[in-house]
């Protein structure tokens, strides 16, 4: 039977796919240590890859990557949430799957395992996101068809936004990513964080406007960057000052430091 195999270094993971024949649908799994949803992800791959039987030449292969500690390889894929699963033949990217819908993996790796090289491929740029779990690195909701009742779509979107600002303790939703910062706000909030050792999740609004309109709406703050604590909105820029001024050790419950981890989830 198949396993998940972890990637720990670019090197392995070009040997990795040096290693694969052009028909193997490879199933690439990203994830965060600190995002609760990817261990339940982990589970749910780890049995799927036992009901694969490991054949020559290989039909599939299973790996799982450290989206942050590997970055290089996230920004290859656009990796916009974890967990998030990438499904690839060839080199060419078949299907994405956002979130940790059980459901939606299994459906998207059983139809493209069944598939030949040639069809998987005609499948390409294909994207099914979900809204379970969804966290940052950040998140997209590309191509998801959308109801016809406005209501019922608000109500989704306050849910998957519910869902996104409780992501990790520390949430930073800003236009950019920390290592390219789109505006100056964006840029000194990612600043802040760093000097203080803040272990955060962070969402690209840049990346859907959805979430860039509905947030404004969810928080009732008009402005970016917005910084959530613990699902509770802290406020912008000039706000995570004013905490800073009164409080010194405002961050201190969600430092590096102070809980003697070795990674920022930035």
């Amino acid at each position: 039977m198949s396993t998940v195999q972890a990637i720990t270094s670019l090197e392995a993971w070009s040997q990795h796919l040096s290693s694969l024949p052009p028909t193997t649908l490879l199933i690439i799994s990203f994830h965060a240590p600190w995002a609760a949803p990817c261990a339940q992800m982990a589970t749910v791959l780890s049995t799927l890859a036992s009901e694969f039987p490991v054949t020559e030449p290989l039909s599939t292969s299973w790996v799982s990557i450290d989206a942050e500690e590997l970055s290089d390889i996230s920004e290859t894929y656009n990796v916009t949430a974890v967990p998030f699963l990438v499904l690839v033949r060839d080199g060419q990217v078949l299907e994405t799957v956002s979130g940790s819908s059980a459901v939606k993996v299994r459906n998207a790796i059983e139809s493209h395992a069944k598939q030949t090289a040639s069809s998987g491929l005609a499948q390409q740029g294909q994207t099914t996101n979900g809204t379970n779990g969804d966290a940052a690195v950040v998140d997209s909701k590309n191509g998801e068809a959308a109801t016809e009742d406005p209501e019922k779509n608000k109500e989704d979107l306050f849910k998957r936004l519910g869902d996104l600002v409780k992501a990790a303790p520390v949430m930073l939703f800003m236009k950019g990513t920390p290592n390219e910062p789109k505006c100056g706000f964006s840029r000194q909030m990612v600043a802040i964080l760093r000097e203080n050792a803040v272990k955060y999740g962070f969402f690209n609004i840049l990346a859907d406007d959805e979430v860039r309109q509905g947030l404004k709406e969810f928080a009732d703050w008009p402005t970016y960057p917005q910084l959530w604590v613990d699902g509770e909105l802290v406020g912008g820029l000039d706000i995570v000052k004013e905490e800073l001024a009164s409080n010194a050790e405002f961050f201190k419950p969600y430092s590096i430091k102070a809980s003697g981890d070795a990674a920022a989830a930035s």
